[in-house]
């Protein structure tokens, strides 16, 4: 899937793309897939990129959301 999120253009990643980087997160990290998406959000704030910050903590979230309802046994 192509990524629309230009590193230039101040627009903020989509849903699907938010819930694309957690799959991938959760794929490869497992239960450490929040605090990775974390690690992200804090290296995009040293380098000043606000919006790359933003999208990789609401990554973190939904990481958590996901672990809850998978805990709850909740579907989507």
């Amino acid at each position: 899937m192509a990524s629309r999120w230009h590193p230039t253009e101040g627009s903020e990643a989509s849903r699907q793309e938010l819930e694309s980087m957690a799959c991938v997160l959760e794929g490869r990290h497992g239960a450490y897939a929040a605090e990775v998406a974390e690690f992200f959000a804090t290296a995009h704030v040293i380098s000043e990129d606000a919006d790359r910050s933003r999208a990789w903590e609401q990554v973190a979230e939904l990481v958590r959301l996901r672990e809850i309802r998978r805990c709850a046994g909740i579907a989507r």
